[in-house]
């Protein structure tokens, strides 16, 4: 077999008897990395601590993994100011965060024969979010709804990247902050204590 040392160098190939000796004494494991070669390759390693550093990168991996998901946003044709303002900074955060979003226009009773509305609605909304995501699927009726699908400029990768930075200088912030409210009540703590000790007048 073809033997590889701890610390990745070619030992050369050698009998099975002297890797399992070599093995011995290293204190470490035998462990066959290519059985298909020719000769097979095998390397000397501690394969408990393999197998645990192997399974924390695979969970590192599945943790920065970006899951893109669809959020859903429900307005009506007639919607009034406050409202569509509202909704639109729901819409605003999703695409901040790297999230689609659908959205579908509800009519109900005359309304229905007015799908212009719901149209102008979904492209007005459009337009005022276009800096931050872009229409992926136009505006199309389905039975009593009209959907829209918009979905974000940035990365699910990009937009957690930010926000991860965004907490650590906030954290970094408030303890700036806390720092120097103790260095503020520092020198009325100590005139409180200076004026304490002062003897009482006869």
């Amino acid at each position: 077999m073809r033997l590889v040392g701890p610390s990745g160098e070619q030992v050369g190939i050698v009998p099975l008897a002297k890797a399992l000796e070599l093995a011995q004494e290293y204190d470490l494991d035998l462990v066959e990395v290519a059985a298909n070669a020719r000769p097979p390759v095998c390397k000397l390693m501690d394969y408990g601590k393999f197998k645990y550093e192997s399974a924390m990168k695979a969970r590192e991996a599945r943790k920065n993994q970006a899951h893109t998901v669809i959020k859903e946003m429900k307005l009506r044709p007639k919607i009034d100011p406050h409202d569509y303002d509202t909704k639109k900074g729901h819409v605003v955060r999703f695409l901040k965060q790297g999230d689609k979003v659908k959205i579908t226009i509800m009519f109900r009773g005359r309304e229905q024969s007015r799908p212009e509305l719901g149209f102008r609605l979904l492209q007005r909304l459009a337009s005022d979010v276009e800096d931050l995501g872009f229409i992926e699927s136009n505006p199309k009726q389905d039975g009593r709804n009209m959907i829209m699908v918009l979905g974000p400029h940035k990365k699910k990768t990009e937009a957690m990247a930010e926000a991860r930075e965004a907490q650590a200088a906030r954290k970094a912030e408030a303890a700036e902050t806390a720092v120097e409210s103790r260095r503020d009540r520092a020198p009325d703590e100590e005139v409180a204590e200076a004026s304490s000790e002062e003897p009482a007048e006869a």
